[in-house]
């Protein structure tokens, strides 16, 4: 059963009008965006937790999470407000000629910035030409490079501490926090992490990724000597102190940190299973409140022709994707059914009272929220109208958004939604599971007991009614899972009986079978 911890304080979220999504979920849940840019978030508030020696630390993962990001506004006003620089370095000026064109234009034009001074770049580089160099290669890492226009909100890649700063939206030279891109996903990842067992020696392996690196040093190149005068941030709510898709979220990033791999290699790794153990967690979680089975993923692994795994995978999909809402309504079944509101009934003001229980639960219930009959039943069906229209805005649509960020859910091959792992989703799985090599059927039920992905017959046959059960299907299936990985590199094959998914990356991948 779930523990749920204490809200926030009313005063705490005044713009919230009702929580529920927040009192099952947390604050919160967010679909418009990405996994990298989850990962992000989640990279600012352990750079600012790190900086003041607290990261990963259990007393200050509770609410209110408390945290300082950087802005670090000369640094994004060099890169992604800067146009003039290239025009200005084509002309092929002389080079004392060349800065001089560029500083009188950047600290006319620099936004959000205490002091247009940026004299101090002229002293750190040999030339302007190797200053606009530096710019060009620092730009192509930008992530999502494509999808983010507005230039305070865009993102080079997390090399260290220095690339790392808050998503900002700057106007009349003022910057202010944005939440279009961070919606505070990345905070509840961090608060998740905390809470899992393996949070000390998860801070040990990511506090190594903040300083050190070349790329990470030529970006502190770029920033004034002053230090950054930082502001408080922090009022993300995760309403349990312990859960398994913590552990499983941190346990999966802590082999790959621990890895052989490169750092930055891992990265992207972790941006995807931090999206799918975050869309797990809702479905977890949404199954726990409206007392339902755990969710399973029925995986339809995409070949030539359409197979009955397709229409499985897409039946499964819906199955589960109804998870939330029904969450939605049994949470606030608890409260029409709870004692509390029974008492309510009985008094000589009921339909106040039960008002008054409401606005006490889920912040709902005064004049503005209701205008309809004064009838503790019609108050009650109003709730969960009200609660289900809030819900079909965003959190609704997290299942979908992450799960297809993560690459897991898709429309290839189709108009409907269904589950069909992709290869990136595959490989971090095989990279966070695999040391050196498992047998085949092995890593099935890995994937089943793990995560709840079905994709051989023998998971399939645990969670499928014998109507639905199709053994060869299904054979066919994790046959198609086979021939996916080998292409990747990721199998190998060594009789008609024996094959084994391969780590290539572990430094043991010498010593062969």
């Amino acid at each position: 059963m779930l523990e749920m911890l204490p809200p926030p304080p009313v005063s705490d979220h005044r713009s919230n009008d009702m929580w529920v999504d927040e009192q099952i979920w947390g604050h919160r849940l967010w679909d418009a965006t990405s996994p990298w840019l989850i990962f992000l978030e989640f990279m600012g508030v352990a750079e600012s937790k790190d900086r003041d020696g607290q990261l990963f630390d259990a007393a200050s993962s509770q609410y209110p999470l408390r945290f300082r990001p950087a802005q670090r506004m000369y640094l994004r006003n060099i890169l992604y407000n800067n146009e003039r620089l290239t025009r200005i370095e084509a002309k092929g000026l002389a080079d004392s000629a060349a800065w001089t064109e560029w500083l009188s234009w950047i600290e006319e034009n620099a936004q959000g910035v205490p002091l247009r001074d940026f004299s101090y770049l002229k002293r750190r580089f040999g030339s302007f030409r190797d200053f606009a160099a530096l710019i060009s290669m620092l730009r192509g890492t930008t992530i999502e490079n494509g999808t983010n226009k507005r230039w305070s909100s865009r993102f080079v890649f997390p090399f260290g501490r220095h690339a790392l700063y808050e998503d900002l939206n700057v106007k009349s030279n003022s910057p202010s926090r944005e939440y279009i891109n961070f919606g505070l996903p990345g905070e509840l990842v961090y608060q998740m992490l905390s809470r899992s067992s393996a949070a000390p020696a998860l801070a040990e392996e990511l506090a190594k990724g903040f300083d050190g690196d070349r790329c990470d040093r030529l970006l502190s190149l770029l920033e004034p000597d002053q230090p950054e005068d930082r502001h408080w941030r922090g009022n993300s709510y995760l309403p349990y102190q312990r859960h398994q898709c913590f552990d499983d979220l941190a346990g999966d990033w802590l082999t790959l940190l621990r890895s052989d791999q490169p750092r930055f290699d891992i990265y992207p790794h972790l941006a995807i299973l931090g999206a799918f153990h975050l869309m797990r967690y809702q479905l977890s979680v949404g199954a726990e409140i409206s007392g339902t089975e755990q969710p399973t993923f029925v995986c339809e692994i995409v070949g030539s022709r359409r197979t009955p795994v397709r229409d499985l995978s897409i039946g499964s999909f819906q199955r589960n994707d109804s998870i939330p809402a029904r969450a939605i309504d049994s949470y606030l079944d608890s409260i029409i059914t709870s004692a509390e509101w029974e008492k309510a009934l009985k008094t000589d003001t009921p339909f106040q009272e039960c008002r008054r229980v409401l606005r006490q639960t889920v912040r709902w219930g005064d004049g503005d929220d209701y205008s309809g009959p004064h009838d503790p039943a019609e108050l009650a069906g109003a709730v969960k109208r009200a609660a289900q229209a809030r819900h079909r805005q965003h959190v609704a649509h997290v299942h979908r958004s992450y799960g297809g960020g993560a690459g897991l859910v898709s429309r290839r091959g189709t108009t409907q939604l269904r589950y069909a792992p992709n290869d990136a989703l595959l490989k971090s799985v095989i990279l966070a599971n695999v040391d050196v090599r498992m047998d085949f059927a092995e890593f099935l039920d890995l994937l089943f007991q793990r995560y709840g992905l079905v994709i051989g017959d023998k998971e399939a046959a645990r969670v499928l009614s014998e109507d639905e059960y199709d053994r060869k299907a299904f054979q066919n299936n994790a046959a198609r899972l086979e021939r996916r990985l080998r292409t990747l590199g990721m199998l190998r094959r060594l009789s008609d009986a024996c094959a084994y998914v391969e780590n290539p990356l572990s430094s043991k991948v010498g010593d062969r079978v």
